[in-house]
């Protein structure tokens, strides 16, 4: 193909999605994908989603949502006027011109990269890939998985880059339960694995992002998300590492750190807590550290950081322990109500969750554990399933210790407080209530 014929399905693909005639493609219909879809059907781009979960997919097909940040009116209006429908494989992906993937990116048990789905997704796009599309990875991964993993498989069906279809990486920003920053209007940073690339994914999402910021490589997109979690994760583990020496020390974190936020440059508030939680920070900073090691690189902040947040929910239970000693109840056969296992406040999300891990080490030294989340009726997670209890006054009087592990913000904390025998804070939820029977983290 010559260099006027690229040029042409670069123009070709360029006035589809400026018309709205192109068919937007979206592979994994979760936190990113489906609030992703959905704002692009607004404008009026139709939808093909590509969810392997059939309960997802059929529930998008109903219009039924399922996840927080989307409109359940918005959804189901736009399923129909069928600009958004779902699939449970790949066989559309020729009607599609731009395929935006947005899959799970998980570490192995020895916190190296799992790609195994980016990888499949990948070999199921290249066997029906054809002339003219758009392909944009948005998962978040070390930096060199579009160019150096996707690639080379998406070249397997004889098409080349630049020059019959086009590869960004354009790295999500998703912050589950924001509602000042959406899809819409966080910035978008794009990097394309190529100046057509690059021009193409820059214009496609300029149609529905108010703001695109354009770097010069796929691989530099991907170390900018990877960064932006580390950056999260190395400034949580400063404060949790604070929070360690304040327990030695006898002194109060939240008071600390309060009094050291009301100073108006050079800090920013980051706050400790039971652990670290969700499809981000536990994970992605582990990707930038793996990936280092392949230039005799040892990334010793990311190294620590992910040590020292991995300790909390220990820690926790170490201080809840103490907490038991010190009134004299024996830890075998003690009572302990944990709120809140989602691994953030207001959300239903407990990937992750450093207050299972809590659950976990309380069950391993003979505790009797239960736990109570409005948003998590049910969970099942690192080999343990368990049932949200109700929360009532009864319930919290017969408990030995109840531990708040997630600052929910329907929890009524004065009334907790008044039946409840003694409370650990790990979030500092109740610290402006100074009650007597609050210790905090």
């Amino acid at each position: 193909m010559s260099v006027t014929q690229a040029e042409d399905l670069l123009k070709t693909l360029k006035d589809r999605i400026a018309t709205r005639q192109a068919v937007v493609g979206v592979v994994g219909l979760g936190y990113v994908g489906l609030p992703f879809a959905v704002e692009k059907a607004k404008v009026g781009f139709r939808v093909l989603g590509v969810e392997q979960n059939p309960r997802r997919a059929e529930k998008v097909n109903r219009g039924e949502n399922y996840i927080p940040d989307v409109r359940d009116k918005e959804l189901r209006e736009l399923v129909a006027r069928g600009l958004i429908q779902a699939d449970t494989d790949f066989h559309r992906v020729p009607e599609m011109d731009v395929i935006v993937i947005a899959v799970p990116t998980p570490l192995t048990q020895n916190l190296t990269p799992d790609l195994q789905y980016v990888v499949r997704v990948t070999e199921a796009i290249a066997e029906r890939l054809r002339p003219g599309q758009l392909i944009s990875l948005e998962s978040t991964t070390y930096p060199g998985t579009t160019e150096e993993v996707m690639l080379p498989i998406l070249e397997r069906s004889g098409l080349k880059v630049e020059r019959d279809f086009f590869l960004v990486h354009s790295p999500e920003r998703v912050d589950p339960g924001n509602k000042r920053y959406t899809t819409k209007n966080t910035t978008k940073v794009v990097g394309g694995c190529g100046p057509r690339s690059l021009e193409v994914g820059a214009f496609f999402y300029s149609q529905t992002i108010e703001k695109v910021v354009t770097v010069s490589s796929a691989k530099a997109a991907e170390l900018v998300k990877v960064f932006e979690n580390t950056f999260r994760a190395v400034n949580i583990a400063l404060v949790n590492e604070l929070a360690l020496l304040c327990d030695r020390m006898g002194l109060n974190v939240w008071e600390v750190l309060d009094a050291a936020f009301t100073k108006p440059f050079g800090i920013m508030p980051f706050y400790p807590g039971p652990g670290v939680g969700g499809h981000c920070i536990p994970i992605d900073p582990h990707y930038l550290e793996w990936k280092a090691k392949e230039y005799n690189f040892n990334t010793h902040f990311i190294a620590l950081a992910g040590e020292i947040n991995r300790k909390m929910p220990e820690f926790v239970v170490d201080k809840a322990l103490r907490l038991l000693a010190e009134a004299g109840i024996p830890v075998r056969g003690a009572k302990a109500l944990v709120l809140g296992v989602a691994y953030k406040k207001d959300l239903g999300d407990y990937r992750e969750s450093p207050a299972i891990r809590v659950i976990q080490g309380l069950r391993r030294l003979g505790l009797e554990v239960r736990y109570h989340d409005p948003y998590v009726p049910r969970f099942s997670e690192h080999g343990l399933t368990m049932e949200s209890v109700e929360l009532s006054e009864e319930l919290l009087r017969e408990q030995d210790l109840v531990l708040i592990t997630t600052d929910h913000s329907s929890y009524d904390y004065p009334w907790i407080l008044e039946h409840a025998p003694r409370v650990l804070d790990t979030r500092g939820a109740t610290r402006h209530l100074k009650h007597p029977k609050v210790t905090l983290l």
